[in-house]
């Protein structure tokens, strides 16, 4: 197998694993365990508990991480190379009451995050995945499980094109005429379940159980998933996701077809990069800190305690530069401040994100000199307003460590009477005052729920970051910028 089809095909299995970014995070840890990184906590302090020559990792809310390794020769105030991404993606989330009956019907109420192109979500097969939080009847805890049904559930039906010919358009209500079916009501039914809520009622409550709020059928289908009662579930996140596999295609298999490309691919793709750098002797002759963030919230703008415009990042860089590495230290013995500082004057961010790739059918959306092509590697993102970050001084470090890859890149601007997309990038830049990039690798559909990428190009990620986490030490302080 080629490696070019090996990370084509890890990539699928990464996805299709992955439909929530709680399910990205725990894909994510599993596979950095894998690799020999140790798990950290941000409840306890770091003194003492890191050492040169290793692998960490930390997450927030169980839906962002911050995985890094330590060079061998690292000292304190030496650079860190960072690539920085989003563990979510536009999708339909489970309102917090979403039991709905209609005309015989049983629906459930959702609510859009992020800029979805929602038209795409209508007569998909649909199941539901996310967090729940239990009560253990043993210790009284509540705790946090997994959840993906692995099943058609719910599907969003268009109205029949001999009931609306009149439209010009694919227009709907997305309160009223967005709703998923689940499934058909019986007389039974609404009469158990209203004497079964009595009985949960009895008791008082400040917030309704879940067997009240939510559809019986589904919390029991949840509850039976999880092995505990419907009694012991507390509360949940729940996103809607399309059971239909992440696959290649093509009449060379040279795409991938899949849901939550942005930003999946840069998950993969860091992760695979920051492990491929660590292997044998190459972390033991490192000066630097390799990192990657890969953050939740960003497609509501990152405002949030564990997004890209919070504390997370900044947290652990504070944690990691303050620490001598000498396992025999107390709390008196951290550096102070100024070497955090310097460090972020010499580190690096690629910020990365998916791009946009040109459009056979819409190329007079592009500019004209500017236009990504699948397969042809990661694409450079440039924009005057600053939309994206980058300048010349990271596109000649790129273009360095390009050559030393042998990875192809491309240039993309949006025509000046387009609007621009946004990423972390400028956030991440202006808290820390240190050096950022925007970067992707291109993509059709973004923000449709199957989106397409080219296969050939998941290799081409892993290995410009592998070669960034492996060289940016050498030859970062060889491009001068005061």
């Amino acid at each position: 197998m080629s490696t070019s089809l090996k990370h084509a095909l890890g990539f699928l299995d990464f996805v299709n694993a992955s439909p929530t970014p709680y399910h990205v995070v725990d894909t994510v840890k599993n596979r950095l365990v894998q690799a020999g990184f140790t798990e950290l906590s941000e409840r306890v302090n770091w003194v003492g508990q890191l050492k040169k020559d290793s692998k960490y990792f930390v997450t927030r809310n169980t839906s962002s991480i911050i995985a890094f390794t330590v060079g061998g020769m690292y000292e304190p105030g030496n650079g860190i190379s960072i690539v920085g991404g989003h563990t979510d993606s536009p999708a339909l989330r489970v309102k917090p009451i979403s039991n709905i009956s209609k005309e015989g019907y049983k629906e459930v109420g959702i609510e859009t995050y992020g800029g979805g192109i929602w038209h795409t979500w209508f007569d998909r097969d649909l199941s539901i995945a996310g967090r729940v939080f239990v009560t253990d009847p043993k210790t009284g805890n509540c705790v946090s499980k997994l959840i993906k049904i692995d099943k058609p559930l719910l599907r969003i039906p268009t109205l029949a094109i001999h009931l609306d010919k009149e439209r010009a358009k694919f227009e709907f209500n997305k309160e009223t005429q967005f709703r998923p079916i689940a499934g058909l009501e019986k007389a039974e039914d609404a009469k158990k379940e209203s004497k079964e809520t009595d009985d949960v009622s009895a008791e008082f409550q400040s917030i309704k159980s879940v067997v009240e709020r939510h559809n019986k059928d589904m919390i029991n289908l949840i509850s039976s998933k999880l092995d505990v009662t419907p009694e012991q579930i507390e509360d949940f996140e729940l996103i809607l996701y399309d059971t239909q596999k992440s696959c290649l295609g093509g009449l060379n298999d040279e795409f991938i077809f899949s849901p939550r490309l942005d930003n999946q691919v840069t998950c993969y793709c860091s992760i695979e990069g920051i492990i491929e750098s660590s292997v044998s002797n190459q972390l033991s002759n490192q000066s630097g800190i390799q990192m990657v963030s890969l953050f939740d919230h960003e497609e509501i703008g990152s405002l949030t305690a564990q997004g890209a415009n919070s504390s997370f990042l900044p947290d652990i860089l504070h944690r990691i530069t303050k620490l001598t590495f000498n396992p025999d230290v107390d709390l008196c013995s951290e550096l102070p401040s100024s070497y955090f500082w310097t460090a972020m004057a010499k580190s690096f961010v690629i910020s990365s994100d998916m791009a946009h790739g040109v459009h056979p059918n819409y190329s007079e959306k592009y500019e004209a000199l500017n236009r990504p092509k699948l397969n042809d590697g990661p694409v450079i993102k440039i924009n005057a307003n600053q939309r994206y970050v980058t300048n010349s001084a990271g596109i000649v470090l790129l273009k360095k460590i390009g050559a030393l890859s042998k990875t192809p890149l491309q240039l993309f601007v949006i025509r000046n009477d387009s609007p621009c997309g946004s990423t972390i990038g400028p956030m991440v830049a202006a808290k820390l005052g240190i050096r950022t990039l925007d970067i992707g690798n291109p993509q059709l559909s973004m923000h449709s729920i199957r989106e397409t990428c080219g296969s050939a190009d998941i290799e081409k990620l892993v290995n410009l970051f592998d070669a960034y986490f492996e060289n940016y030490s050498t030859v970062g302080p060889t491009i001068l910028v005061q």
